[in-house]
């Protein structure tokens, strides 16, 4: 006595759709999976800042140390041609003179190149140019973005 439900091809048949409440049960999976990559996300960019923060903070002492460790060399240099102007010199005071007028000489120098470049970037070709780069350099950024938003767009 077979009932009429009971058929062997009824038995082995496929759900035509998953239950609704193994539908919910994967989306619950979904959403705890992708809260899971942005949290792994997260914490990566909060390592990564991290680093930055430290980076910036040993660069600036690495720049400390070379600063100092480069007016300790001008000063040694001077130190070492302050005695040898006045081993040839045969007077300190002539020595420190002529040290003097370098130092001075230099200075002058440095002053006069800084004007120059200053003058360089207020001529009119410079602003011109300077102002074309800034202007592509934003067009090629917001063509990128809305590049960007279109990739996001699409399905």
């Amino acid at each position: 006595m077979h009932n009429e439900g009971d058929t062997p091809q009824d038995a082995t048949a496929p759900d035509a759709a998953p239950s609704p409440s193994g539908l919910l049960t994967e989306i619950g999976q979904l959403g705890r999976a992708v809260k899971h990559l942005f949290g792994a996300q997260l914490h990566l960019l909060a390592a990564e800042l991290g680093l930055a923060r430290s980076a910036v903070s040993w660069m600036l002492l690495a720049g400390l140390a070379a600063t100092v460790a480069g007016v300790g060399l001008g000063l040694s240099v001077l130190g070492l041609l302050g005695v040898v102007l006045a081993t040839w010199l045969g007077s300190w005071i002539w020595a420190l003179l002529v040290l003097a007028l370098l130092q001075v000489l230099f200075l002058f120098g440095a002053i006069l190149l800084f004007r120059h470049c200053m003058h360089w970037m207020s001529m009119p070709v410079t602003r011109r140019e300077w102002s074309a780069m800034m202007r592509d350099t934003l067009h090629k950024a917001e063509t990128e973005v809305e590049q960007d938003s279109g990739r996001e767009a699409r399905p």
